[in-house]
């Protein structure tokens, strides 16, 4: 159903009217909808110890002009963050850098993110999109690593069955791996469909990961997970340093600041951009309990201003 609404034209205009207003529903997960207000946003993460990746949102671009556009957005954004004196790190998507238009085109604009983030000292890392773009994305980051890009990383999706398979590759090629659940409804061919099932796959590849892997990162807000993470660190005797934990921006702020006062490193995944509907959308399917109270404000902003208490400002968390 949530994949259905969020291709609805009709609601992500509704959407995008109230969404992003100060107080808006949207606020919570979207950092803003521009680089300045992104920057800001970063800016007051740092000062409260935790890493950042800033994501400018936009996928499934359908012409090159479109993908070589927002490559050049990526562009102004490395410039911008080394001005401001924030951490250069980006996570990308790769249909918004053409992957749907063709291999060569969306390869050219990832090189024209990696090179001055690379100058910079920066890092770049490729999110995973849904399964049937897993071998393109994987392909293209092979293809740039072959080319001595090292300043680039990757996402596996523990729920998929290769991943198994893609964790040992890239511990082989010593690749920087973010590991996630993942948020794409995908078949039984494809993925588990259990959560217990999702749960020990993501354990497994997270072993393998500490073991073999390159300064892995963990992006999950299970605590469970988390605290195995940490346990199986310290058994075998691997330093916070070497790994890091992820989290999303406005989500479990308290979890955040409990794992940094724990020795944890913390980097928080930081989206902004006038294209925040469908990261939005995926976010409350991943919480189906935050549904109810985000339609329930939407439909309050439709039907005109009114007072918004504590009540209503939903944690989302």
């Amino acid at each position: 159903m949530l994949t259905l609404l969020a291709r609805s034209a009709w609601l992500k205009r509704l959407a995008s009217r109230y969404g992003m207003r100060p107080g808006g529903f949207a606020r919570r997960f979207i950092a803003g909808e521009n680089e300045a207000e992104a920057i800001e946003a970063a800016r007051r993460l740092q000062a409260r110890g935790r890493l950042l990746t800033l994501d400018y949102l936009g996928e499934s671009v359908a012409t090159a002009e479109q993908a070589l556009a927002a490559a050049r957005e990526y562009v102004r954004l490395v410039d911008l963050l080394v001005a401001e004196g924030v951490e250069l790190n980006l996570s990308v998507k790769l249909t918004q850098l053409g992957l749907r238009v063709d291999l060569a085109t969306c390869t050219d604009n990832l090189r024209r993110i990696l090179e001055p983030t690379r100058r910079h000292d920066g890092f770049v890392r490729i999110d995973m999109e849904g399964s049937a773009y897993t071998d393109l994305t994987l392909q293209i980051f092979e293809t740039l690593w072959g080319l001595d890009y090292r300043n680039v990383g990757v996402v596996l999706q523990s729920s998929l069955h290769r991943t198994d398979r893609d964790v040992a590759r890239m511990n082989e090629l010593g690749a920087r791996v973010r590991l996630v659940k993942g948020a794409y409804k995908e078949p039984p061919a494809v993925a588990h469909r259990l959560k217990a099932d999702v749960d020990a796959a993501y354990l497994r590849q997270m072993r393998l990961l500490l073991d073999h892997g390159t300064y892995p990162a963990f992006a999950t807000h299970d605590e469970v997970i988390l605290k195995a993470i940490r346990d199986y660190a310290a058994e075998r005797g691997i330093a916070a340093d070497r790994y890091e934990l992820q989290l999303l921006y406005g989500i479990r702020r308290d979890l955040q600041a409990a794992l940094i006062a724990g020795g944890c490193r913390v980097r928080v995944y930081v989206p902004f951009g006038k294209e925040w509907f469908p990261y939005f959308m995926r976010r409350l399917g991943e919480r189906p309990a935050n549904v109810t109270s985000v339609a329930a404000a939407l439909v309050g902003e439709w039907r005109g201003p009114r007072h918004v208490d504590a009540a209503d400002r939903n944690d989302l968390r």
